[in-house]
């Protein structure tokens, strides 16, 4: 059987493509190697489904720090907004919560799944689950088709690889698109995990004196280690965990402590957590001198409690050599100076992050200096389109990647209808 456009990959990507390919009136296969599609559609925003963002172009971009502006070109074709328009046609509504982040009124991802597989199939698309692709068929220089694990071939003019990275693998992205990539002559970038769950080696994180702890709308940066400057700093929140730290503000800056480690060739990467962000240390230090003077004759460990996580206070107490049992009395003339500044500059030591397998998104992909960015067809093989997570693209958690993989699947898959 022949086909205008095969897409492989049943993800948001791949869906996405299907729809605008099937739009265009092309003859469309969709082929997916698990048993259901949409699978990391349905766990994404927590089981919510963060459809996409509703900040302005410039916003998303910021937050796509991982080559966004790639997408101008896309954006101008299926931006954020489009997105919006376009599931709630679908009969999706929509609310907007913290930071321009878009769900739906459900609050069920698999209310959108539904409504997007309903839509690829009102178009008539051919779709096929549990049918794993060996490779993509290319010849002189064209997409000839694609072969099938099982040994069958299907013909087709353009093929459109939404596949995904190496992350989540329990969702089927496992990575074989970059093969295919490869073989029509593309470059695939180091490949590296984002959004992931940093690891440290401070003692009290091994010995877990801190796990399960939360903090709330804390800034955590990542320190240059040559000269301890700021690379990057995020305001969030974040949890202790056995291996290290987690959290939207763990997530959002491991990047680039991957980054750091290599290019620096270091072991660890010194991090700093601000208890505080929207006070200086003056204020601190007098909110602190305010306690201490108020119950003088408590031990400083008690007097802090309230003010700071009580599981942090002797590890606080611990970094700036003062006892637990210390009242105001016999308190070191620095002391609430050095309290206030490590309550400010809270200092902990990364040495990586967790695989790429246990990553939210991974980083790295197929060269974009080799794709068209306003249809993102190859420029190596006519006929080949990429979208989604495969992309050299990736964004933070908050409906930023989602967006890069609809706007990509929207515009690869019109695309690849339009050469046919």
């Amino acid at each position: 059987m022949n086909f205008d456009v095969i897409i492989i990959g049943g993800g948001p990507a791949g869906l996405m493509a299907a729809t605008s390919a099937g739009t265009e009136g092309a003859k469309v296969l969709l082929l997916d190697k698990g048993d259901k599609l949409g699978r990391k559609l349905a766990i994404s925003g927590g089981g919510r489904c963060n459809v996409t963002n509703a900040g302005d172009i410039d916003f998303i971009i910021k937050n796509i720090p991982g080559n966004g502006r790639f997408l101008y070109s896309a954006f101008s074709t299926f931006n954020n907004l489009d997105i919006i328009r376009f599931f709630e046609g679908l009969g999706i509504a929509l609310k907007e919560e913290d930071r321009g982040r878009m769900f739906p009124v459900s609050n069920k991802a698999k209310d959108v799944v539904n409504a997007l597989i309903q839509k690829v199939k009102s178009l008539n698309v051919t779709i096929r689950t549990n049918t794993p692709v060996r490779k993509v068929l290319y010849n002189n220089g064209k997409v000839t088709g694609v072969l099938l694990k099982d040994g069958e071939s299907i013909e087709a003019k353009a093929v459109v690889v939404a596949v995904g990275g190496k992350s989540v693998p329990q969702t089927g992205s496992t990575g074989d698109g970059y093969e295919w990539a490869k073989d029509a002559g593309h470059t695939i970038t180091e490949l590296f995990p984002t959004e992931v769950p940093i690891t440290c080696i401070d003692t009290f994180i091994k010995d877990r004196s801190l796990q399960g702890l939360s903090l709330r709308n804390i800034h955590l940066s990542v320190l240059n280690p040559k000269n301890h400057k700021k690379i990057i700093e995020h305001r969030g929140d974040m949890i202790f965990t056995h291996y290290g730290i987690s959290g939207p503000a763990a997530l959002r800056c491991s990047q680039f402590v991957v980054k750091a480690l290599k290019k620096f060739q270091t072991k660890k990467i010194g991090l700093l957590i601000d208890l505080f962000p929207e006070r200086r240390i003056d204020e601190v230090q007098a909110d602190l001198s305010d306690l201490v003077k108020n119950e003088p004759k408590k031990a400083i460990k008690n007097v802090l409690k309230g003010y700071v996580p009580e599981r942090m206070i002797p590890i606080l107490l611990d970094k700036i050599n003062l006892k637990e049992e210390t009242t105001y009395d016999h308190l070191p003339r620095e002391a609430l100076k050095q309290l206030a500044e490590i309550i400010k500059q809270f200092p902990l030591e990364g040495d990586g992050t967790l695989s790429i397998e246990e990553a939210f998104v991974t980083g790295g992909g197929v060269h974009l200096k080799e794709l068209d960015p306003k249809t993102l067809h190859s420029k190596k093989m006519n006929g080949l389109f990429f979208c989604g997570e495969i992309l050299d693209i990736h964004g933070y958690t908050g409906g930023f990647n989602i967006t890069a993989a609809f706007t990509t699947g929207f515009v690869s898959g019109r695309a690849a209808a339009l050469i046919t």
